[in-house]
């Protein structure tokens, strides 16, 4: 069976690695869409699709790598067009891993198992808190792979997130 989980990603912490396993344990193969993937470069998406797309490769070990593949997912302004995008991009699937609300209602119409994905550490493991303790300077290594943390480091990231 094949799986598909969708996320920005921005940037892969410890929360996503913890989906990818939890979603590898369920499938034969997992699909991973870069969501927003046609986005510029700006404040809530600081990292283009194919720095996160490293960033994930960076993250995991090579028995992962052999079973996940990764998608471009480019944002629309119609939801229905975007899950047909989604379609013309990503092979079949059977199940998709989502906590977003919207997400599930829009494949609850469709023959696509929907399955939640437990939250690890929630109020840490989230983007948004991450690229703040960037800025900011405070402890933001403990909450990356290390994949993540030495792609932010080499890549500047807090220089570029504090010109965002």
């Amino acid at each position: 069976m094949n799986g598909l989980l969708i996320g920005r990603f921005q940037p892969f912490h410890l929360g996503h690695l913890e989906a990818l396993q939890f979603a590898l344990s369920k499938v034969e193969k997992l699909w991973v869409g870069l969501g927003s993937s046609n986005k510029p470069i700006q404040k809530n998406n600081p990292f283009s699709a194919q720095e996160r797309q490293k960033m994930i490769l960076s993250s995991i070990d090579d028995s992962m790598k052999e079973k996940i593949s990764i998608y471009h997912i480019p944002d629309l302004d119609n939801h229905m067009r975007w899950i047909e995008k989604i379609d013309s991009i990503v092979p079949k699937f059977e199940i998709i891993f989502s906590n977003d609300e919207l997400i599930k209602h829009l494949y609850s119409k469709r023959s696509v198992k929907v399955d939640s994905i437990p939250f690890l550490d929630r109020e840490n493991l989230s983007g948004t808190n991450i690229r703040d303790l960037i800025i900011s300077d405070q402890n933001w290594h403990d909450f990356v792979p290390e994949g993540t943390r030495n792609f932010l480091i080499k890549n500047s990231a807090k220089i570029r997130l504090s010109h965002l």
